[in-house]
């Protein structure tokens, strides 16, 4: 028997089978094989199509079930994890009434500016953990302000995965998890904000019923069995956003506990069960995978930096260089500090950490006469590491002590010198593991049923390696302090 995991990104939608009793993951396969196609009918603009992350999520779980011969009836439940801060609005009949306004999409940006100002900061932070900035909230804000028919007509408003779980029950539910993302989540009181709802005068029956995050949340209809290929009857036992889910995936739930993703953009993701906040312009704060009211109000502080793993990758389009393993045997020929050049790694558009400038990437202190691609392969690994320790720094002066922290083995942390660096100037272990976000979706539908213990059990073989930081940080330190000043220069100018 067999748990099936979805992680719907914004490029593609990968689909995992694991068995129910081991944990043991038997595959994954991605739809589409290239990327979804995203609409930007405006700049700052980012749409997908609800219906084409359903054709993606049926055609990949057809593929696996072939794949690894597979029937229907030996897959016992679902988990689906998906891109967060996602907009899809429903009409009665339940047919979207528009693109999703996805993640990346920054129309609302103003609009949740003018909420954290008229709702009032200090509200806002102490009940909300957030402004309400460019989420999930504001983007229906914006609907109504700029699609007012449109408006009049939905029935209900939903994130990406409660869409997808809705295609498959045709049941529309959220969690609270999800609402916090949304910010439509009042931590104090425990309940659906009602700033939110009367300061963007949305109408209460318009947000969907709440389940728990784990748990049966819906079972596959005759329609949804149609579709998919699954059996009908098949319940749907867990759901989160991307960075909660890829903090569940890494076994991260309690304080002091921190997952980092090193991918396009980077994250630190760190758990904490304080409701305080200082940089709440900086960082977010949403409801982690096992809170629960009035029992465990485990928050998930999440810090992302946009100019991450997209600056390595263009550097490796724009060098004379073939492979990431080339970049990262020229960075290793290059002492700490790159010989003085910096990097600062920032192009991918405006830093919530750096208060939403978008001060692009600048490559500093080269010197023609002395520099190579090695040194800025070097100079690359490190500034974007010296960007996480920046934000690390910040999360400390929110109360965030790292007791562990693990990551995925892809992407940066694959790269001995980012890691190290990171390691050494925190002085901290990283334990890396070899686990995704579906593999994480479809293990996690074992803990309803049998706790957390079993699904920490489940990780027992992936550990690949721990990075140990160095003893004598002096180095490390130096190169971060010019790195630092170098930004400040740009920031404060």
């Amino acid at each position: 028997m067999y748990y099936l995991g979805i992680d719907l990104g914004s490029s593609s939608v990968k689909i995992a089978l694991v068995e129910r009793s081991s944990g043991k993951n038997i595959g994954v396969v991605q739809e589409p094989e290239e990327e979804m196609s995203m609409y930007a009918l405006q700049k700052g603009w980012a749409e997908q199509k609800p219906e084409d992350w359903w054709d993606f999520v049926c055609k990949g779980i057809k593929k696996i079930k072939k794949t690894h011969n597979v029937a229907e009836k030996d897959i016992v439940g679902i988990g689906i994890a998906y891109q967060m801060h996602g907009l899809v609005i429903v009409d009665e009949k339940g047919e979207p009434l528009r693109k999703s306004i996805i993640w990346c999409d920054s129309r609302a940006v103003e609009i949740g500016n003018k909420a954290y100002q008229e709702i009032g900061e200090l509200a806002c932070d102490e009940n909300l953990l957030n402004s309400p900035s460019n989420f999930t909230a504001s983007k229906l804000g914006w609907v109504k302000e700029h699609e007012p028919e449109i408006f009049k007509q939905v029935s209900k408003f939903m994130l990406p995965g409660d869409y997808l779980a809705y295609r498959f029950s045709n049941a529309i539910n959220t969690t609270i998890s999800g609402l916090s993302e949304g910010i439509f989540w009042d931590f104090k009181k425990d309940a659906i904000s009602e700033d939110i709802l009367n300061h963007f005068q949305i109408p209460q029956n318009l947000v969907p019923e709440v389940v728990d995050t784990f748990g049966n949340q819906g079972k596959v209809s005759a329609k949804g069995a149609e579709e998919s290929g699954l059996l009908e009857g098949t319940p749907i036992l867990y759901r989160a956003g991307d960075q909660p889910n890829n903090a569940l995936s890494l076994n991260v739930f309690h304080p002091g506990e921190v997952a980092a993703t090193g991918g396009t953009s980077g994250v630190v993701y760190a758990i904490t069960n304080n409701l305080s906040v200082k940089e709440s312009s900086r960082v977010n704060n949403f409801a982690h995978v096992n809170y629960q009211k009035n029992i465990a109000k485990n928050i998930g502080k999440l810090l992302c930096i946009n100019g991450a793993g997209i600056q390595y990758r263009w550097l490796l389009n724009n060098l004379a260089v073939t492979s990431y393993e080339e970049m990262n045997m020229l960075a290793s020929e290059i002492e700490i500090g790159s010989d003085g050049v910096c990097l600062i790694p920032f192009g991918n558009g405006a830093e919530r950490m750096l208060l939403n400038q978008d001060i692009g990437t600048r490559i500093v202190n080269l010197n023609l006469n002395r520099h190579s691609k090695a040194h800025i392969c070097r100079a690359a690994l490190e500034g974007i590491a010296f960007s996480f320790i920046y934000g690390i720094e910040l999360m400390k002066s929110d109360g965030i002590e790292a007791k562990v922290i693990r990551a995925g083995n892809d992407n940066l942390f694959r790269s001995e010198i980012f890691a190290n660096t990171i390691a050494t100037l925190i002085q901290q272990e990283i334990e890396i593991y070899n686990t995704t976000g579906a593999v994480g979706a479809a293990r996690a539908c074992t803990i309803a049923s049998n706790g957390y213990d079993t699904f920490s059990s489940f990780m027992k073989n992936d550990h690949v390696m721990t990075y140990m930081p160095f003893k004598d940080r002096e180095q490390y330190q130096k190169a971060y302090n010019d790195w630092k000043k170098e930004l400040g220069l740009i920031i404060n100018k």
